[in-house]
Parts: C-alpha cells; sequence; structure tokens
C-alpha cells in the first residue's frame, strides 16, 4: 500500500512547474488530487498525465481569490472523492515593482491571491475536515521573499503573512488532529519565469518537480509531529526556516528613558544587527543611511 492510499488531496496552481510536481507526487503516492489551475488545458493535461499512471484525479478551475469559489474548490473533492484529506496551497502571481511606484491594485491582486486565496480555501478544507474526524494535512507555500526582497513589497509581505498563518493555524487546528505546515519551494514555473536572475531568482533553477517528496511526507501520517514549520525545499535541501523569535535583549530594571537608550542602545545592539534580506546580504547599514547629497539650487 502506498503512503497516502485512500486519501485526496487539492493543490492549487497545479497547472505546471512546481504545483503539477506536487500533484503528480501525491497522485504516486495514493492520493486522488484535484488538479487546480485558471488554465483548464493546463490542469487537464497534469490529470492526464495521472490518470497514465493509474491514479485518479480531477481538473479545477475555481479561482481561489473567491470566497465563494474557494469553498466550490473544496466541495469538488468532496463530491469527486467523498471527502478531503491534503490541501496544498500552491497558487501564486507577481506582480513586481518598486516601494514607491507600486499601485493599490498591484499590492491587491497579490493579496488576493497568495492571503486571501490561501485563507479561504484553508478554512473551507478545515472546516470539511473537522466534520469528518479523521484529522487532515494543510500545506501552504511561503518564500524567502518574506525577509525582504527588492521590488516585491506584495510579495513579500503576502508570504510573510502566510507564514504567520501557518504557526497560527498550527496552534487552533491541532486539537482536531489538523497538521499545518509550509514550503518554501525552489524551481522555476510560470510565476517566476517573470523575474530575473539577481532578483532572488538562481541563475539555474532546479527540477520544479523535486519539491514533491516533501510535501508527500508532510501530508502523511509519518509526518504526525510536524505542525507550524516551515521548510525551504526544492534541489539538494530540506531546510527548516526558522520561526521569528526574539533575539538580543537589553534588560534594565528600572525602565529606559531616552538618555540611557542614547549612551548604550549602539554599543550594545549595533553588533546583533545581521544579515538583511531574501539573499542573505550582510547587514548594509552600520554607517548609516544617509540623504542624498542635493545639487546647489534645487
Amino acid at each position: 500500500m502506498t503512503i497516502l492510499e485512500g486519501k485526496s488531496a487539492i493543490v492549487t496552481g497545479a497547472g505546471g512547474g512546481i504545483g503539477r510536481g506536487h500533484a503528480l507526487h501525491l497522485a504516486r503516492a495514493g492520493a486522488a488530487v484535484v488538479v487546480n489551475d485558471i488554465d483548464g488545458a493546463a490542469a487537464a493535461a497534469v490529470v492526464s498525465e495521472i490518470e497514465s499512471l493509474g491514479a485518479r484525479a480531477i481538473a479545477s478551475t475555481h479561482d481561489i481569490s473567491g470566497e465563494e469559489s474557494s469553498a466550490a474548490l473544496v466541495k469538488s473533492a468532496v463530491d469527486a472523492f467523498g471527502g478531503i484529506d491534503i490541501l496544498v496551497n500552491n497558487a501564486g502571481n507577481l506582480k513586481d515593482r518598486t516601494f514607491l511606484k507600486m499601485t493599490g491594485d498591484e499590492f491587491d491582486a497579490v493579496w488576493r491571491v497568495h492571503v486571501k486565496g490561501t485563507f479561504w480555501c484553508a478554512q473551507h478544507a478545515a472546516r470539511r475536515m473537522v466534520e469528518q474526524g479523521r484529522g487532515g494535512a494543510l500545506i501552504n507555500t511561503t518564500s524567502a521573499a518574506h525577509f525582504g526582497s527588492f521590488g516585491q513589497t506584495n510579495y513579500a509581505a503576502a508570504k510573510g503573512a502566510i507564514a504567520s498563518m501557518t504557526y497560527t493555524w498550527a496552534l487552533e487546528l491541532a486539537r482536531y488532529g489538523i497538521r499545518v505546515n509550509a514550503v518554501s519551494p525552489l524551481g522555476m514555473s510560470r510565476m517566476s519565469a517573470t523575474t530575473k536572475p539577481g532578483e532572488g531568482v538562481l541563475a539555474v533553477q532546479p527540477d520544479p518537480t523535486l519539491n514533491g517528496p516533501m510535501i508527500v511526507f508532510l501530508a502523511s501520517d509519518e509526518a504526525d509531529f510536524v505542525s507550524g514549520q516551515v521548510f525551504g525545499t526544492g534541489g539538494d535541501r530540506i531546510a527548516l526556516l526558522s520561526q521569528p523569535h526574539y533575539g538580543k535583549t537589553l534588560i534594565r530594571s528600572e525602565g529606559w528613558d531616552l538618555e540611557t537608550i542614547q549612551a548604550q542602545f549602539r554599543a550594545q545592539m549595533r553588533g546583533a544587527f545581521g544579515a538583511l534580506g531574501m539573499l542573505g546580504q550582510p547587514y548594509p547599514f552600520h554607517d548609516g543611511v544617509k540623504r542624498p547629497v542635493q545639487e546647489h539650487g534645487r
């Protein structure tokens, strides 16, 4: 018997790239899969691949950026396979632009798909899992971009929100036997194809399907001890992304006034500022963030 035999899964954004790899690996592990993508032809092609393996799959074109369509997506899995055991929130989009030039529409377009789409799909799937009473696995998709990524205010904010939702849902849903984790995957996709090497993208991208085995493991009962975690996956790595936590802390029993902060902060804290941004560049501001020099007469 394969590790996910008898389970049903939904993978959003599964018509190509990383999501396709997730869907194929879940199917090979025995799961019945809803292949969701707004590109119906791409979703149907992945369904054909899965069926050629002797596994079950259906295509879905539900748009996860809407609450009603997210609910309908979960219902499609229940109607086709009798329930929902695994949800992989993979769908995403990019609207890159520097902060001073980014429009509200560009911010909202990314926020709706990544954050609200993840929220709505997960909420409807989790509610069904609670009704079923047999637990389940929610697997979200975040990115090291939430450490800070030039030109990606909307995307970085969305991926940070997804990481925070992952930690919170793990705490809330454990009582129902539902585990919640996230991956930060490597691999070229239709979304990452819009960016260029040097913009947080590797010059040579690993095979996007190589993220799939970790998805299968996290979805399986063998990972019953794993929840509230984020993993970097793909290529040759499985990396645990450290959760946010307090770093160096200064304690003064009588509290802090401005004069004491001025006297101690630079000496005590300056050396604790570590790498900044998703590429892990050394802290660049030790010498100060300077005002631009204004030309005479301007």
